[in-house]
């Protein structure tokens, strides 16, 4: 019976290099400066420019090509990483310290926790369906990469996007939590870099709020002023919203 591949993801041939399309190449650019050198001399002006002119174009079409293979390669480092599952302990701990820092700031203890707990995980499940409905794209929840856990990727092309979901009842960001967030993509980065990945990661922050109209604008204008200092990569920030997560999933 065949092996089924470590990788979920399709994995693809890996590229070779087109020998004969190389020489032919070679062959077409030295016959292009060839003809460029020997109608120098020549009383028609007009013939040495189109041989700059075909020249050019032909080395534009040889840099697109580079380009698109070099994108290939990197789409082709996907089946040489391990997308290993958060450990169960991780989700765990990430999920209580988020817990009880929103308890702490809604005043709450006790027999409310367990509540507080079931909100949590019903508000970053709900988030994650909503940004794989928006992006419509193969998404994995609680994948390591390289030891480093985050709560969902998303995966297209040569693209890696890693989400962090949290879930505010302020209008504010924990500065911890964006340290946290930048070290963690800074070490994903790292990790692919280790294994010589060409893989490009971005950071998705998916904030999940409870809040009233005056409140979320206030949390607008804190993100657009709040500085993202020493970003590793690009980040994209959503704001959901809880209540129309549950009609849009869980009203009938």
């Amino acid at each position: 019976m065949e092996k089924k591949a470590d990788n979920p993801l399709n994995p693809l041939d890996r590229q070779k290099v087109n020998i004969p399309l190389l020489v032919v190449s070679v062959l077409l650019i030295a016959v292009l400066v060839t003809g460029f050198v020997v109608s120098v001399p020549s009383e028609n002006a007009l013939v040495p420019v189109l041989f700059v002119v075909a020249i050019g174009v032909f080395v534009i079409v040889i840099l697109l090509d580079l380009a698109k293979t070099r994108r290939l390669a990197a789409i082709d480092d996907r089946k040489f990483i391990r997308w290993d599952a958060a450990m169960p302990e991780i989700q765990r701990q990430n999920v209580n310290v988020e817990v009880r820092e929103l308890a702490k700031l809604l005043g709450v203890g006790g027999d409310q926790l367990g509540d507080l707990l079931s909100a949590y995980i019903v508000a970053e499940d709900l988030a994650l369906r909503q940004i794989q409905q928006e992006e419509n794209l193969p998404l994995m929840r609680h994948v390591s990469i390289g030891k480093t856990p985050f709560d969902g990727i998303l995966v297209e092309h040569d693209l890696i996007t890693c989400i962090e979901v949290s879930f505010l009842v302020t209008p504010d960001v924990r500065q911890e939590k964006i340290e946290s967030m930048l070290r963690k993509i800074t070490q994903a980065k790292k990790n692919l870099a280790d294994m010589k990945s060409r893989l490009t990661l971005r950071l998705m922050l998916v904030l999940v709020t409870q809040l009233g109209d005056k409140e979320e604008e206030q949390l607008r204008g804190m993100l657009i002023s709040r500085r993202f200092t020493d970003t590793p990569v690009d980040i994209d920030i959503r704001l959901l919203d809880f209540e129309m997560l549950q009609k849009v999933y869980v009203s009938e």
